[in-house]
């Protein structure tokens, strides 16, 4: 029951703040859309409106457990892209902050590989995916 539990709640919080972040995203478009154009990529409100409909996408996914360990693997990938596009070292300098940022999204990168590797669990989860073993 504890093993479920704690399974459970970890899909929460993955969807939680995947969930928020889409959140601030379709709340925020244009102050996205600059953060992303300040560090330097093109088309940045196209590229924010993806991000937006990306991060739903893993919502959902955490939630229902379809397409769980496909997801965990992307939102891994996703995190450490953010990581560096954002965080990487050339911020240090400017901010010693921004470093832990940094840290931060390795720490949520063994999260999601460790969900990816174990799967969502016997409970609520729908057994669907082109990675999904039993």
């Amino acid at each position: 029951m504890g093993r479920t539990i704690a399974i459970l709640v970890a899909r929460l919080i993955f969807a939680g703040l995947f969930a928020m972040a889409a959140a601030f995203k379709v709340m925020g478009m244009e102050d996205t859309a600059q953060y992303i154009a300040a560090a330097g990529f093109p088309f940045p409100l196209f590229l924010a409106g993806c991000a937006a409909v990306f991060e739903i996408a893993l919502v959902f996914a955490f939630l229902t457990g379809a397409f769980f360990v496909e997801a965990a693997l992307l939102a891994g990938a996703y995190v450490i892209f953010l990581a560096f596009a954002f965080h990487g070292p050339s911020h240090w300098q400017a901010n010693q902050a921004e470093f832990g940022f940094f840290v931060d999204h390795f720490t949520f990168l063994a999260g999601l590989l460790y969900a990816a590797v174990h799967g969502p669990g016997e409970k609520l989860a729908l057994r669907t995916g082109v990675m999904w073993r039993r």
